[in-house]
């Protein structure tokens, strides 16, 4: 006898039609990611809510909707990035820390916008910064590595806890070479450095990031000026760290000096440099992978916090590569 799959069938109810619309959109367009991800039909009538399906993804899929309730609750908005992420997160048995989503504001804007976590994968990224001196973030585009690193640098800055920010990147880029770009040194490199500057302004403001550049509380520099030098009292932030030399990589960390912190930023996946050229951090995490008071977080595509669609993609990108490193093995093995 063939076995049949039961379907079971559950109601809740949400508080008011603000919390409906957080949850599911102003028009119900949330409701079917839930049969997308869980198989789940999720039926409203009013303020009545009927969930219908394998009893046991009911059961995830109202737990999901409880926290999600509780963000919205919150005053946070819900969007369909994290409608996915929070069902990922119960189908692993932590539907716990759903809450933990978006509850700790790490800074507030020059607009007054308010800065959190929106993934543990971020929330452990932030706790790394704040329990080491020097911390190594990859992962790839989109999973708020370079912004998070500046929120809190700004934060410091403002507590007094340090005198200056200093962000620097490799100039290194596909296809470019500084020599053709026109201008001065500072013209050529100013387009690597962009998006730094324009964390800085979002964070703080361009009239006050002026300020503090022109007494030298802040300062964004390419790589290369960071040689011979002690950084004091700082928060230190290297971005694009993928695309530094071994070379580079260790005259960057010894810059390091008294009370102050680094943040290394890279994705392993996009490494500019020439053919040959090992890169600086895939060695560095090799190297100090042990190395007390140095943290080291992995960011996915899970923790991408852009636009869907920028998650599906870089997960795309990640099979693909999985799927051509298993093809290259086994040419290896086979070769005659």
């Amino acid at each position: 006898m063939e076995n049949i799959e039961q379907s079971h069938t559950e109601h809740m109810s949400v508080d008011s039609p603000e919390q409906f619309i957080g949850m599911f959109g102003i028009r119900e367009e949330n409701i079917p990611l839930f049969h997308e991800e869980l198989g789940v039909e999720i039926y409203a009538h009013g303020s009545e809510i009927t969930l219908s399906g394998d009893p046991d993804k009911v059961a995830l899929a109202r737990e999901t909707l409880e926290k999600l309730g509780e963000i919205v609750l919150r005053g946070e908005a819900v969007d369909r990035t994290r409608i996915r992420y929070a069902i990922g997160l119960a189908a692993e048995g932590k539907a716990d820390r759903i809450g933990e989503i978006m509850r700790d504001v790490i800074a507030i804007t020059y607009r007054g916008r308010q800065v959190k976590c929106k993934t543990l994968g971020q929330k452990q990224y932030v706790e790394a910064i704040k329990g080491n001196t020097a911390t190594f973030a990859v992962g790839p585009a989109g999973t708020g590595k370079t912004y998070l690193a500046i929120a809190m640098a700004v934060v410091a800055l403002k507590n007094k806890e340090i005198e200056r920010i200093i962000l620097t990147r490799p100039a290194v880029e596909a296809g470019e070479k500084l020599g053709f770009l026109p201008g001065d040194l500072a013209q050529k490199v100013d387009p690597y450095l962009r998006p730094l500057y324009d964390a800085l302004h979002e964070m703080l403001g361009v009239d006050a990031y002026q300020r503090l550049l022109e007494r030298g509380a802040v300062e964004v520099a390419p790589l290369a000026y960071m040689r011979g030098r002690t950084l004091n009292d700082a928060f230190i932030i290297l971005d694009e760290a993928q695309n530094t030399t071994s070379e580079q990589m260790k005259m960057f960390l010894t810059r390091m000096g008294m009370g102050s912190k680094m943040i290394i930023t890279g994705d392993v996946t996009q490494i500019d440099l020439p053919v040959g050229k090992r890169s600086g951090l895939v060695e560095a995490l090799e190297v100090l992978k042990d190395v007390k008071d140095i943290g080291i977080v992995q960011l996915t595509h899970r923790d991408v916090v852009r636009h869907e669609l920028v998650q599906a993609i870089v997960k795309a990108y990640e099979k693909h590569a999985q799927k051509s490193e298993r093809n290259e093995r086994q040419r290896r093995v086979y070769r005659p």
